[in-house]
């Protein structure tokens, strides 16, 4: 799977999706013939029958898109859901917007566990998540219905979501993860931008030495850390381990993945995070580098376009790097893979009427259409889930995003974040031991062997 990424980014950039140009006759408007009137196309008689008003039904629709960054996103939605609702008479939809780790980690597991999670909602692909809860039997097989719709070969990567033939969601898009940078601050540091292991360091270690934070982290919610430790294991252990975990061929105590966990803590130790990260925000991280207190922050691309953005990145806008992670000396594997996912997306419950399925359809032709795709790729810097063609690729303006569509390109392919490969059990363990990395409580070697005992007992059950 994780080898045919390259193929999959490679249709982003040069798939030539044909429009197809709807022509007609209009019913014949184009004949010169004149009919001759009669009592059945008068004007009176042409009239339409009243019609009784649709009877009004609601759809719950739970989304993420919150907050400043996430406007762009929330945009997009609510032309979605206004198209969906003009088309379809009676339609009301339902929003409610929640923070992601709650509704991936708390709400959606309940409702999942009780069977009334929303009819529509955002959703992770993997073992842990569209998987877990397709086999259950909590999913709408979307399979049928993106053949009806026409847009069974449309989507890049449905991996995380397919099994069995079966199709549990949909992504949204996709993104890879790596480190943005303060130019500005790097130029009056003489520092440039770092293409190996020991530049990178060097960066760190320069901008820590000169009072700025290295890389600013806000680890509270241990999703955000656990990205920048999971593209370490990608280097350190290999592409090839991430889907391992679960199936036996990687440990989490092998040397390599502990080296890993080593290199992390030493950062920790070394004073290059956030002080005090254990009480920041992933929120709290992106103000501490727009406001020039750190020089370096790793995330996702899908956060580019806060840094075109003079309302969120101010004194920042179009200042801002990316690089992705460099190789590690004696790094196993490839080390151009990068840390890419199609991983995040809407889901849709099982349980719905006649009237809701019919939303369904609507929402999903009018959310993954050229046009709100390529506008996730220009306005947000959201990588697009399905082929578009090479006229509007070219309209990629956006520095990051052309960055970000390059080092794809020359990547060797992908591994994934191992929150969507490894089971719940493992991911929910993995955010409690990094917190108590960070803190002091466990060494990487603990953490390794912790992880390891639960991954084994996940494995057998």
């Amino acid at each position: 799977m994780k080898r045919a990424f390259m193929t999959v980014i490679m249709l982003v950039l040069v798939s030539s999706t044909l429009l197809a140009a709807c022509s007609g006759n209009n019913g014949g408007q184009g004949s010169n013939s004149t009919p001759t009137p009669s009592p059945t196309n008068t004007a009176e008689n042409n009239k339409e029958e009243p019609t009784e008003p649709a009877e009004p039904f609601t759809v719950s629709l739970r989304h993420i898109q919150i907050g400043e960054a996430q406007k762009y996103r929330k945009a997009i939605l609510d032309d979605v859901v206004a198209m969906t609702e003009a088309e379809i008479p009676g339609l009301t939809f339902e929003l409610e917007g929640v923070e992601d780790s709650v509704n991936r980690f708390t709400k959606l597991p309940a409702e999942m566990a009780a069977g009334n999670p929303p009819k529509i909602f955002d959703l992770f692909g993997g073992e842990g998540d569209a998987l877990k809860y397709g086999a259950a039997g909590r999913l709408l097989d979307l399979a049928p219905i993106l053949d009806e719709l026409g847009m069974s070969d449309k989507f890049l990567n449905l991996n995380q979501f397919t099994m069995d033939g079966k199709i549990y969601g949909l992504p949204i898009g996709g993104n890879i993860e790596g480190f943005y940078y303060n130019e500005e601050l790097f130029a009056s540091l003489n520092l440039s931008e770092p293409t190996t292991w020991a530049e990178l360091e060097t960066a760190a270690r320069t901008l820590a030495d000169n009072g700025y934070t290295a890389f600013a982290m806000g680890s509270k919610g241990a999703w955000v850390p656990l990205m920048l430790v999971n593209t370490m294991i990608g280097r350190y252990a290999g592409p090839d381990s991430i889907a391992g975990f679960s199936s036996g061929d990687a440990k989490w105590n092998s040397p390599e993945v502990v080296a890993a966990f080593e290199k992390y803590d030493e950062w920790v130790q070394k004073g290059y995070f956030t002080k005090g990260e254990l009480g920041f925000e992933y929120a709290d991280m992106l103000n501490e580098f727009i406001t020039g207190k750190a020089g370096m922050m790793f995330d996702g691309s899908w956060r580019s376009s806060v840094f075109s953005d003079e309302t969120q990145a101010g004194a920042l806008t179009n200042k801002v790097g990316f690089f992705t992670m460099p190789a590690v000396e004696g790094g196993i594997g490839d080390q151009t893979y990068v840390n890419g996912n199609y991983s995040n997306g809407y889901g849709f419950s099982s349980d719905l009427n006649e009237q809701e399925l019919v939303a369904v359809k609507a929402f999903i032709k009018n959310m993954y259409s050229d046009e709100m795709q390529l506008r996730g790729l220009l306005e947000d810097g959201v990588l697009p889930s399905i082929k578009l063609s090479d006229d509007a690729t070219s309209q990629v303006e956006d520095k990051i995003v052309k960055k970000v569509i390059t080092i794809m390109g020359e990547s060797g392919g992908a591994f994934s974040h191992f929150d969507s490969t490894v089971q719940s059990a493992v991911y929910k363990e993995s955010e409690d031991v990094i917190l108590k990395l960070i803190a002091g409580r466990e060494t990487p070697q603990s953490v390794g062997d912790i992880l390891q005992a639960v991954q084994d007992k996940a494995n057998q059950e």
